[in-house]
């Protein structure tokens, strides 16, 4: 079901964001963002320059991640080919700064350690964000097989982060019945995975 029907507007400001995973021939896994911002009238830059066009790119970013399967970066690379000052794309090798944390708990207070503020770039810090999330969808069935030879001897990080993973709930105990802190039930009610 879309938005209920809005008031009469004009459209001024489009911020696109797609993420891609792609498993890598080494055994690695490549995770790409890019975000781009239009504007829908002529403006320019915010340091001069020429005039840009309606739909020519304010921000135009890209993020490239390159993980395991314990969600461990092994690099990282970052590139601003448009941005509001001429020297926005001199920040993009500190993203380098993102080797060696991991995704998950934690992730956002290392982001804002390594390239938070200062150390970074507002837009490319943001597009982390999504990337992560990317990160865990596109290797969710490598992992879940790659995870099955370790024993479990912690919560999984979904464990209560939202009302579907609440340690009570069904899926829970479908995913994770050791974490599963609901109602008791039998062997012959747990749903098979």
């Amino acid at each position: 079901m879309p938005l209920s029907t809005p008031s009469p507007r004009v459209l001024k400001h489009t911020r696109q964001i797609e993420c891609t995973g792609y498993e890598r021939a080494d055994g690695l896994w490549d995770i790409e963002g890019h975000l781009k911002d239009t504007k829908s009238y002529v403006h320019t830059r915010r340091d001069g320059g020429r005039e840009r066009q309606p739909g020519e790119a304010v921000h135009d970013m890209w993020l490239r991640l390159t993980i395991d399967l314990d969600l461990l970066i092994h690099d990282a690379e970052a590139v601003t080919d448009v941005g509001p000052y001429g020297g926005c794309a001199n920040i993009t090798g500190n993203f380098k700064g993102l080797i060696g944390i991991t995704i998950g708990r934690g992730w956002r207070k290392a982001i804002a350690e390594r390239v938070g503020g200062v150390l970074g770039c507002t837009h490319l810090v943001e597009l982390l964000g999504p990337v992560g999330t990317t990160a865990f969808q596109a290797t969710g069935r490598a992992r879940d097989a790659h995870n099955k030879l370790k024993p479990i001897t912690k919560p999984p990080y979904h464990l209560n982060s939202c009302h579907i993973y609440k340690d009570d709930s069904p899926a829970v105990l479908e995913r994770w019945p050791a974490f599963y802190t609901g109602p008791a039930v039998s062997k012959s009610d747990i749903p098979e995975i």
